[in-house]
């Protein structure tokens, strides 16, 4: 039987397997689309400690290699359900059923949607949510950003140096990332920033050709070859909600202890209840995580 499985393979569920690999547990992490999460499709993360700047899919390499140093083993399956079974836990992917003595929820989060009509029609032709994975695509052309935070600053300045022009939309009065980024943004030729910005509608007829925007409550045809939605995460926790309690928006109620409502059950990272959403804070959790399981396991009778 597993001792410790780790759902998701971000900051998170990686640092959290380093623990309990040096603890000497036996691990499995369960991941059901690519190592690193959302970390790594960002361009350059320039806040993490010991290094002044590395690309996400570097640090998600590194992390990886040192959960299989220590003997961590990998599936890629996604997890449908838990459930309470016999000395532990069973948890259920779309395949297969994993027998565990406790399970670390690391989940992460997914893009957030404008929420308009067609977006989903024009997603991949038009639309996108990662300028590391599409950005390609649209060299020498004109794109526009939306969002006015850390990623869609981080997103912007990588396309600047892709596209023929980049517009930067922020429904607020002002942009909201870093101002290391604010200053980098605002140093791009080729990259406008609109403010008081609300998108409306996405146009096009079989193909993707612009947005309606409302600026200062007038509205306006932006044409553009592509968007990158940059417009923060929301988590994937719905297929636990049969036994994991939830917030209001769909986080993990989990404190800085990261203990879930279930003995045996921790949470990690971005899908938890949380003010700071980062790349450190989200290790943090993977270390306490960890840490919290191997003394639940002693605490139920196993030797540590």
């Amino acid at each position: 039987m597993i001792d410790v499985l780790i759902v998701g393979a971000g900051p998170a569920g990686l640092m959290a397997a380093v623990y309990a690999l040096r603890a000497e547990k036996k691990v499995l992490i369960l991941e059901k689309s690519g190592f690193g999460g959302q970390a790594a499709l960002s361009p350059f993360i320039e806040n993490f400690p010991g290094k002044t700047s590395i690309s996400g899919s570097e640090l998600a390499d590194a992390l990886v290699g040192q959960v299989i140093a220590l003997g961590g083993e990998f599936q890629f399956a996604t997890v449908k359900e838990i459930r309470y079974a016999k000395n532990g836990f069973v948890v259920l992917t779309e395949q297969d059923e994993y027998p565990a003595k406790s399970i670390i929820l690391a989940c992460g989060a997914r893009h957030r949607h404008l929420g308009l009509p067609r977006e989903e029609e024009f997603t991949g032709k038009g639309v996108s949510y990662c300028a590391v994975c599409d950005g390609a695509f649209y060299k020498d052309k004109k794109v526009c950003v939306i969002g006015g935070g850390n990623s869609a600053l981080q997103e912007a300045i990588l396309l600047s140096g892709i596209c023929r022009q980049v517009i930067l939309l922020q429904n607020l009065s002002c942009l909201t990332g870093e101002p290391s980024l604010i200053r980098e943004v605002q140093k791009k030729d080729n990259l406008q920033i609109q403010t008081n910005c609300e998108c409306i509608s996405l146009e096009g007829e079989e193909n993707f050709s612009g947005i309606v925007v409302k600026i200062n409550g007038r509205e306006e045809m932006i044409p553009c070859d592509g968007i990158f939605v940059a417009i923060g995460l929301e988590p994937h926790n719905e297929d636990f909600a049969n036994l994991i309690a939830l917030d209001e928006n769909g986080y993990i109620l989990a404190a800085e202890d990261c203990k879930t409502n279930v003995p045996g059950i921790f949470a990690a990272g971005d899908c938890r209840t949380k003010k700071v959403r980062q790349i450190t804070t989200a290790c943090a959790d993977g270390t306490i995580a960890a840490l919290g399981v191997c003394e639940w396991l002693r605490s139920e009778g196993e030797n540590g």
